[in-house]
């Protein structure tokens, strides 16, 4: 079963043990950031440091922000500072594919508070008239368009042999900003949904498609929430959505949201087989419930797989979230069900091979591992004995 782990360049460059380290886990593919979002990262066996701060949402190669694609751009990409300088992405991977492992690239898409920060009016509006700095909307045309190229840009780098794409779809409350204190009210899947829902003037003009007037659907959204605010339990899924908003109501929203979220991930997976070679592989990290947003935005499983090469999948809460893409049956597509390996951010390393064995069973032909560069060697040791055995 083919195993590839997650990687940052800061992790590789300035350590020379750190390719023959990852290669000797087992796996026999990275998946290396090229455009990734602001953290703060452990780096526990990095001759030089060990913590990284990466400030602002950054492509970790050079990029020409004066011509080319960028020429005459307001949104653009940024470069990164000193946590990743030059082509540090290009010296990460040169060093991993000389070790033996193949490189893909792991680009970040529609989750930016530096954007935001910049272009304001290009951030999700909630219905409070709050704005999410780290959540572009998507549905905007500019936006669109300059994720479109990002994800062409960032996805082929020199030597890549595939790619995946992070965050192509909505975002929302959740995952994270800096020092996050949103977890006072415990909001449910329906309350995440509510206070995703964007009420910038490109979703207002997309509501009114669908026969709702916006004002009209902001006032619903906030009396549908004021018993959440009050502590009333999650109704759960769907069906809690519909009956916080009603059921005419939430279905709209849902048809103007999953159209657009579709049709970008359409455009962006079309621009990077544009500008890749032959045999170039995409994968989108996807949830298979349309209506989730976040890192790892909802989709519909026969519609993507029809678009990518297939999908990345999380499986922290257990595999689960597999069967909906396994039961479409796609010849050659990839499931790859990503699992944690850090055990002080709740990953299990030590039951690595079981989960690795049942996401197999549910349908998964590769395992993601996140993230050797952030796992302790405890961690590490378990990765490489329960792949020894898969």
């Amino acid at each position: 079963m083919k195993a590839s782990t997650f990687v940052y360049p800061w992790d590789v460059n300035g350590d020379p043990e750190a390719p023959g380290r990852i290669a000797a886990l087992g796996v026999r593919q990275v998946t290396l950031a090229a455009a990734y979002h602001s953290t703060r990262a452990l780096t526990p066996r990095h001759p030089r440091h060990r913590i990284v701060t990466a400030e602002h949402a950054a492509v970790l190669y050079p990029t020409d922000l004066a011509g080319g694609r960028w020429a005459g751009r307001t949104l653009r990409p940024c470069p990164a500072g000193d946590w990743a300088p030059g082509d540090a992405y290009g010296e990460a991977a040169a060093a991993l594919a000389e070790a033996g492992l193949e490189v893909h690239s792991w680009v970040v898409l529609a989750h930016n508070s530096r954007l935001g920060a910049e272009h304001p009016d290009t951030s999700v509006v909630n219905a409070y008239g709050d704005r999410y700095p780290w959540a572009p909307c998507i549905a905007q045309p500019a936006t669109r368009a300059y994720l479109v190229d990002l994800a062409a840009e960032a996805a082929v780098r020199p030597g890549a042999a595939g790619t995946e794409l992070e965050s192509l779809g909505w975002y929302g409350l959740q995952h994270l900003h800096a020092h996050d204190k949103t977890g006072g009210v415990g909001l449910g899947d329906a309350g995440q949904y509510l206070m995703a829902l964007c009420f910038c003037p490109a979703c207002r003009k997309g509501y009114g498609a669908q026969g709702l007037d916006a004002d009209e659907l902001a006032a619903a959204v906030r009396t549908a929430l004021e018993p959440v605010w009050q502590g009333a339990p999650d109704d759960g899924g769907w069906a809690g959505v519909e009956k916080l908003l009603g059921e005419e109501t939430a279905r709209a929203t849902r048809a103007w949201r999953d159209e657009t979220a579709r049709t970008l991930q359409e455009a962006a997976v079309a621009a990077v087989r544009a500008a890749a070679p032959q045999g170039f592989q995409i994968l989108l990290h996807a949830d298979p419930v349309t209506y989730h947003v976040g890192a790892n935005p909802g989709v519909d499983p026969a519609h993507i797989l029809s678009v990518a090469d297939g999908v990345v999948v999380p499986c922290a809460g257990g595999p689960g979230l597999l069967t909906p893409f396994a039961e479409q049956r796609r010849e050659g597509a990839v499931l790859a069900a990503n699992l944690g390996i850090v055990s002080g951010m709740g990953g299990s390393p030590g039951t690595l091979a079981a989960d690795a064995a049942r996401a197999r069973e549910l349908g998964a032909t590769e395992i993601r591992l996140y993230h050797a560069g952030l796992a302790s060697d405890g961690d590490l040791a378990a990765v490489r004995e329960a792949l020894a055995v898969l």
